[in-house]
């Protein structure tokens, strides 16, 4: 008989484990960052993040004559791979062009759209379709 109850009893208690664990919710363009702000970020990669659910390309530019690091978040690592992108395409120390979006509370991050790397070619950063991020123009993959 209390081999009938203890069954449901563990899973119940497993199910209300799973439900307080923390979660991490994937966040639309803009919860984070502002379509309004533009940013055209030119410097060199100091450090690539190939990390889920973003990547995060960190590029210090030149502002004031100071250096400063800018955070972009790009697509997952499996999206900007099938872009194209791979650990050596866009390594550290590569002079790059990035365009994107300034995050809403005015810090040195940005979603970004596009980037330009020193043969001209230029990739896609974005993620999937969906997030609410503009992107004016076709992709332009040279």
């Amino acid at each position: 008989m209390r081999m009938k109850y203890l069954a449901p009893a563990l899973l119940s208690i497993a199910a209300l484990l799973v439900a307080a664990m923390p979660v991490e919710a994937h966040h639309a363009f803009g919860a984070e960052f502002d379509a309004t702000r533009p940013v055209l970020l030119k410097g060199k990669i100091v450090e690539i993040e190939w990390v889920n659910p973003h990547t995060w390309i960190h590029v210090e530019v030149t502002e004031d004559g100071k250096p400063v690091e800018w955070m972009v978040e790009a697509g997952s690592p499996n999206i900007l791979l099938r872009r194209g992108f791979t650990k050596t395409t866009v390594a550290v120390g590569t002079d790059v062009v990035v365009e994107g979006y300034q995050s809403k509370d005015g810090s040195n991050r940005a979603n970004g759209r596009d980037i330009t790397l020193p043969d001209g070619k230029k990739l896609f950063l974005g993620s999937n379709n969906g997030t609410g991020a503009p992107y004016e123009s076709k992709q332009d993959n040279k």
